[in-house]
């Protein structure tokens, strides 16, 4: 498995097949193996990319807690290292975060942008600020972080209760449970909030929900589409991995966006 040195230590990430590239990005917790019920599909004629972030899946833990925000940084770098260039990202949860900041920092490098009940919209209140200052103590995550993970999870396939299983146990180690609370501790800072950066997102947008997810309510998601001029909003009977459970659902609506905006991209190159 390959590894890139970065600003934030060593990350691991897959590189297959060739086409167009589509870089897939996990959510807090979770790691590359979530999309595997999709990757298949996602990389015919295509070359597909995942990454682990730092502290998740393969890649070891950052040398400092990390924070949402580095994520974009990251992933910033990432592209330049490999010179990603007509890429379609996908993104769920913090990943979508990060998505949308590699399409505002590296507009030219980005031909669409595929959101799964995607962070960095979030309209706070006392209720999520309470929540994200509960969950910035280890000894709360390592305690409710089951229950919280099934519940926006919504398991109901074989690959969900997969994905499930992962990051409940990953939530009860030591590095596990720091990850999350840095993570979590950062989801309030104004640099995790997009909303009014988000106009200027140029890439084509499509922007997927898991109705069923009372981590991040169906309404966000339409407030989202709302901010994203011309971008699509399609809502699923699902959780927070709306992939892992109607994957047959998502890629019919996942494809074709891909296949046009990757279409859009390659005809400008060959006018220029």
């Amino acid at each position: 498995m390959p590894t890139l040195h970065t600003s934030l230590g060593t990350v691991s990430y897959t590189d297959e097949g060739s086409g167009p590239p589509i870089l897939l990005l996990h959510a807090a917790l979770h790691d590359r193996t979530d999309f595997d019920t999709v990757r298949a599909d996602l990389g015919r004629g295509r070359r597909v990319l995942t990454l682990d972030w730092p502290g998740h899946g393969e890649s070891p833990l950052p040398p400092a807690p990390l924070r949402a925000v580095q994520l974009g940084d990251l992933l910033v770098e990432f592209a330049d290292r490999l010179e990603l260039d007509n890429l379609v990202v996908v993104g769920n949860s913090v990943g979508g975060y990060a998505a949308c900041r590699l399409a505002l920092e590296r507009a030219e490098r980005v031909s669409g942008v595929v959101l799964v009940n995607t962070g960095g919209f979030t309209p706070h209140n006392v209720a999520t600020r309470t929540l994200c200052a509960a969950m910035r103590r280890t000894t709360v995550i390592k305690a409710v972080f089951g229950v919280f993970v099934r519940a926006y999870m919504q398991p109901k396939t074989p690959a969900d209760k997969a994905v499930t299983r992962r990051v409940v146990d990953r939530a009860k180690t030591a590095d596990g449970a720091k990850t999350a609370a840095a993570l979590w501790r950062s989801f309030v800072e104004p640099g995790h909030d997009l909303r009014v950066r988000a106009a200027q997102i140029a890439a084509p947008v499509l922007i997927t929900w898991g109705a069923k997810d009372p981590s991040a309510p169906v309404r966000w998601g339409r407030k989202v589409a709302e901010a994203i001029p011309g971008s699509t909003f399609e809502a699923f009977p699902t959780g927070h991995v709306v992939f892992s459970s109607e994957p047959a659902a998502w890629l019919g609506s996942v494809l074709p966006f891909v296949d046009a905006a990757h279409g859009v991209r390659s005809d400008v190159s060959r006018r220029q």
